[in-house]
């Protein structure tokens, strides 16, 4: 049975399709971006549905041309033998043809619509999403973003399936209803076909609103699973301010908002149920008077009348069901409109469309008259110029605020300039792709986040293809070896085969720290980054790198930003940044000689603490 299932299975491959671009934001074109990459699979969906809606409606023929000829007058002995070919016939419908069908509905949604289009949504929903630029982020909760993705794959092959599967079965069988009824008694068509357009008429009010409440629902679903995502991701400090209950009544908010919306939504779907089965339950009464009223006057045969009700009873169970659906059709629906605003996002950081590949940079970074805003905000930068020559090591110094972290930002170009360039080896980062401008800088930053991966995955990162000893220099180089070697998962792995947990919340904030910088050791890029690179390390631990660190520095070009003014003292060059830009430009005796804000920072962090005019780096702690 197996070999049956992956024969079929290998008609998905979700992974194996060239990427589309990214979809287009309505429901209708965001479904239809996806579907006309497996629209042989779709076709063959309607194939199928038709048919078994015609071997449902032939069906209820045969079984009235059976109760035409038992009510014939022929012996029942003889029965069988006198109608052996027709009852032969409804056999080989109902055991082979109706099976076979069956087999192949169930094969095409199981084995292929399933995992290939859902899977197919979901993956590159996700290939969308994280190409988004770190904006994007800033503004969303990651449990949200990852529920939509999830949800939209889920939804839209939902909606296609019944949509695709269920209603053209029923509309198919309406169809053919109306033609075998045609058939037999033209006028007996026509209450079926007010019946079938008074049905469209109800649709027609309700669909709408339906629609509508169904996105507003999805919408204040992903509230509540980015709210729930955000309290368990940050327990630890919801549990330090005993703020459980706080949390719950955070998250209940939006369940109630669920709740509130769920309500006007089934409001909605009762309204239109009530509607439905009110009229088409008179509509039956008045089909099946008129089916007894021309069997009175010998137009219609027993069989025939058994045909006729049959049929409408068949088709009322199934245009219940389609109303039925549509609560689950539209709530797809909404979740689908609703992901697709997020997934169909365009990036405010893209590449051009000519954009080249940076390599080799030799390191020469040049801020020309750079102004820049973040998106509500006053001016962070104004023409502001900074030239830092290839291998020259700078420590930026400031107050919070004044643009220091924004200049590293821009420069890994997390964000596009207002006005102005900035160049790599006289090369604009704006004419060279994203990755290739990232793969020349390696950055340590204050709050470093792991994956939750293997030691090995995270030191690894940056350079995928580095082997087990090269790791392993990295981490020797960063003092994180001995502490990677004594560690050990729930899972029992251990070393650098153990998993770090979510964020590294399992590693202290220096080991965290210790292993990011392993793995800017193996990344080896000719642009350096520090953020407070060694604000997470003991004194201790911190002079243990300090060497290694230096030795990481040789001939690149650092940037480095730290409030403790003594980890950056001994820099090539100091930039003083305030709200205006840079007022002070030197090494570390010339900007103490001048007396301005570097002197007055040093004094306010060194004094009583330093022994005066020792050397920069040189601490003398009383």
């Amino acid at each position: 049975m197996d070999k049956f299932f992956r024969f079929f299975e290998q008609f998905a491959q979700p992974f194996q399709r060239p990427d589309p671009g990214r979809p287009p934001s309505g429901g209708i074109p965001f479904i239809a971006h996806y579907a006309r990459q497996t629209k042989g699979n779709f076709v063959a969906v309607l194939i199928v549905g038709g048919l078994t809606a015609l071997v449902e409606a032939s069906m209820f023929v045969l079984v009235g041309v059976i109760v035409d000829m038992m009510s014939g007058g022929a012996e029942p002995t003889n029965f069988v033998s006198d109608n052996l070919t027709t009852l032969l016939l409804f056999a080989l419908l109902v055991a082979v043809v109706r099976s076979t069908i069956a087999i192949a509905t169930a094969v095409l949604e199981e084995q292929i619509i399933v995992p290939d289009f859902f899977t197919l949504v979901r993956w590159q929903g996700h290939m969308s999403i994280s190409r988004q630029d770190v904006s994007f982020f800033d503004d969303q909760l990651a449990g949200r973003v990852s529920s939509k993705v999830w949800q939209a794959g889920q939804a839209a092959g939902d909606f296609m399936l019944s949509l695709f599967q269920i209603i053209w079965f029923i509309v198919v069988f309406a169809f053919t209803t109306l033609v075998v009824i045609a058939s037999l008694e033209w006028v007996m068509m026509l209450p079926v076909l007010a019946w079938l357009v008074a049905v469209g008429f109800i649709a027609r009010i309700f669909v709408p609103r339906i629609r509508d409440e169904g996105r507003k629902l999805a919408e204040a679903t992903t509230v509540v699973t980015g709210r729930m995502v955000d309290g368990y991701s940050n327990i630890r400090t919801v549990k330090l301010y005993s703020a459980e209950h706080r949390n719950d009544d955070f998250i209940k908010d939006a369940y109630e908002d669920v709740l509130a919306q769920m309500r006007r939504f089934t409001r909605i779907i009762s309204g239109m149920r009530i509607t439905f089965q009110t009229f088409s339950s008179c509509m039956l009464v008045v089909i099946g008077a008129l089916a007894i009223w021309f069997y009175t006057k010998s137009v219609l045969t027993t069989g025939e009348v058994a045909v006729v009700l049959t049929l409408c009873l068949r088709l009322n169970l199934l245009l219940g069901r389609l109303l039925g659906l549509l609560n689950g059709l539209f709530r797809n629906f909404g979740t689908v409109q609703n992901s697709a605003e997020l997934i169909a996002q365009k990036p405010n950081v893209r590449d051009k469309s000519n954009a080249t590949e940076l390599t080799s940079a030799t390191g020469q970074v040049t801020f020309d008259q750079v102004s820049f805003a973040y998106t509500g905000t006053n001016i962070v930068l104004n023409d502001f110029n900074l030239r830092i020559p290839s291998g020259q090591r700078v420590g930026i110094i400031g107050q919070s605020g004044v643009g220091k972290s924004t200049v590293m930002n821009l420069l890994l170009r997390f964000h596009d300039l207002d006005s102005g360039a900035i160049k790599i080896d006289d090369t604009n980062i704006a004419d060279v792709t994203q990755d290739s401008l990232r793969q020349q800088i390696g950055i340590v930053t204050q709050d470093t986040a792991l994956l939750h991966r293997s030691i090995r995955d995270n030191i690894a990162y940056g350079r995928p293809d580095a082997s087990d000893e090269e790791i392993q220099s990295a981490a020797k180089r960063a003092k994180a070896h001995e502490f990677i070697l004594n560690l050990q998962d729930a899972k029992g792995r251990t070393g650098y085969n153990t998993f770090v947990g979510e964020r590294g919340v399992k590693l202290s904030g220096g080991q965290r720290q210790r292993i990011a910088l392993a793995r800017i050791f193996l990344k080896d890029a000719p642009l350096l980054l520090l953020d407070e690179a060694t604000s997470a390390l003991d004194s201790e631990v911190e002079a243990a790198i300090k060497e290694s660190l230096e030795s990481l520095m040789k001939g690149k070009t650092v940037i480095a930003i730290a409030h403790r003014l003594s980890t950056i003292a001994h820099l090539d060059r100091l930039v003083v940044m305030d709200e205006t830009g840079i007022v002070e430009d030197g090494d570390h005796r010339s900007l103490l000689e001048v007396k301005g804000q570097y002197w007055r920072l040093w004094e306010r962090q060194s004094g009583g603490f330093l022994i005066p005019d020792q050397d920069a780096g040189s601490e003398t702690h009383v």
